[in-house]
């Protein structure tokens, strides 16, 4: 494999730029971003498709991560229970290390190839389920260890890299490869390919819970109402789509407590 993430910086002597000059940079590479995730699309289509139809299923969806890729997978995950109104449990995010590492970084945790499956099976993971591993290299131990053992127990595997091959796309059935060429700072991932991995996430999951029925519309019906913005949104949905006041639609998401069972107790 060629290791495009540690290649050189296009950019010589940055630390003698301006800060004009750094911003620009920076920017013009975080371009070059969308366009390498629209070039793998179809493997972005291969991988929703697989899982949707698992959690249709009843399966679960896992991810598994060290450092920023880690820490984008604990983001995703944790933000569908609020926006989709599924359960905490439903989509879980793992980073090597544990919660500590999501703060603070955990010496060697990415290099314990063991430790990935164990982590899993604190939930019980079983062949319903999907587990996709990020890593922007496509060569971090922990998650190349979490997904062949989950293989060899009938786990539906994915990963999302920014590299082309390598041993984690060996271990995954749907793999998406994102090369979005050398950082702007040399090997820092955290840029570009930390940028491609989280359009990818935000794509992946999104899709998911469309295809799962928790988007009505364009609305998030089944957002969880846990502050006022949020409760404003509910009750102008609920206006949008019975064509009611605001007093009514304020009655009914009280007395029903989402926008999709309000909506639905309305129609009936």
């Amino acid at each position: 494999m060629i290791r495009v993430t540690e290649q050189e910086s296009h950019y010589n002597n940055i630390d003698q730029m301006s800060i004009l000059e750094i911003l620009q940079g920076i920017n013009k590479e975080d371009q070059t971003v969308p366009l390498a995730v629209e070039k793998v699309i179809p493997q972005i289509e291969k991988l929703a498709e697989a899982v949707t139809e698992r959690m249709k299923a009843g399966g679960r969806l896992f991810y598994i991560g060290a450092g920023t890729s880690g820490r984008l997978g604990v983001v995703d995950a944790s933000e569908c229970p609020p926006t989709f109104g599924v359960p905490f449990d439903y989509v879980v995010g793992i980073i090597a290390g544990g919660d500590t590492a999501i703060r603070k970084a955990v010496e060697n945790a990415e290099d314990d190839s063991e430790q990935a499956w164990i982590d899993l099976s604190e939930y019980q993971i079983n062949e319903k389920d999907c587990l996709i591993g990020l890593a922007a290299s496509g060569t971090t131990p922990y998650v190349i260890g979490g997904l062949k053992t989950a293989r060899q127990h009938g786990i539906l595997t994915g990963c999302i890299i920014c590299n082309e091959g390598g041993p984690i796309v060996a271990e995954s059935d749907f793999p998406v490869e994102v090369v979005v060429g050398p950082e702007f700072l040399t090997g820092s991932t955290r840029m570009k390919s930390g940028t491609a991995q989280k359009l990818v996430l935000n794509m992946l999951s999104t899709t998911v819970m469309i295809k799962l029925g928790r988007v009505k519309g364009n609305k998030m019906v089944d957002m969880q109402l846990t502050n006022h913005k949020l409760i404003n949104r509910g009750i102008y949905m609920i206006m949008e789509e019975l064509n009611i006041d605001q007093a009514s639609a304020e009655e009914l998401l009280n007395q029903h407590g989402s926008v999709r069972k309000a909506v639905d107790a309305a129609h009936k």
